[in-house]
């Protein structure tokens, strides 16, 4: 039988979600994209299946507990088991302290915790129901400390961190591979590409930033990792990072 991969904070084609469908696509899975921007996930959804994959995008914040709840309503619709649900929603941008109000603090912990909370709700009964399964959460250098200028974003990725820790130990006894990939460095795709910082790519040079493709493969061989030797946590940085 077919099975059901479930990105959540997907974007474009170009970076991590777009990277992570089409790399689980072609083991067979089907694939459902979902985020905040219909047009977005469509086209990463339309990606896989120009490459000859299974994919369906639907719309879904990731900081709204109606919205997840339709989301894995529909994911269980599908009929599948779910092989993973990789959560890769999540914003970053310096704000100096001073001048961070209590809005943004709070519009930043919901992307980049709150919303981990929530797609695990959902998906964790399922996974530890059938005894099997992935949970992986997109982490960040914030997740380890908090740097001048980004407090808002070390808080929430370490809180999303910790979450990970917990629901490790508490469903792996139960047979679901929950597991947290911290990406250390400028990731290569859209979000930078399209962005005013976007020459800092040519000064960082060849293999000087992260390459989503590169990072979907590290998520697939945590995926296929026998039970026996399961990693919780790594970290991927590209090998000029000063760290």
């Amino acid at each position: 039988m077919t099975e059901t991969v479930v990105i959540v904070g997907a974007g474009v084609p170009d970076g991590v979600g777009g990277a992570l469908a089409l790399r689980f696509a072609r083991e067979g899975y089907h694939i459902i994209v979902s985020g905040r921007t219909l047009e977005k996930v469509k086209a990463t959804a339309q990606a896989v299946r120009d490459a000859n994959g299974s994919a369906e995008a639907l719309r879904a914040d990731v900081a709204s507990e109606e919205d997840m709840a339709d989301l894995f309503a529909k994911v269980k619709a599908v009929g599948h088991p779910i092989a993973a649900t990789l959560y890769n929603a999540g914003n970053n941008r310096p704000i100096p302290f001073e001048k961070l109000t209590p809005d943004q603090f709070t519009d930043f912990w919901r992307s980049g915790c709150f919303g981990g909370f929530l797609t695990a709700h959902h998906a964790l009964p399922i996974l530890r129901a059938q005894g099997r399964g992935s949970l992986f959460f997109t982490g960040a250098s914030g997740s380890l400390r908090g740097k001048p200028n980004f407090g808002h974003f070390a808080s929430a990725k370490a809180g999303l961190r910790n979450l990970a820790q917990s629901l490790a130990r508490e469903y792996g006894p139960h047979g679901v591979h929950v597991a947290h990939v911290i990406i250390d460095g400028v990731i290569n795709g859209n979000r930078i590409k399209d962005s005013p910082v976007a020459a800092y790519l040519e000064k960082l040079g060849d293999d000087g930033s992260l390459d989503p493709i590169a990072i979907a493969e590290t998520f697939w061989s945590l995926h296929v990792q026998p039970k026996s030797a399961w990693t919780h946590e790594m970290d991927l940085r590209p090998f000029k990072e000063n760290w």
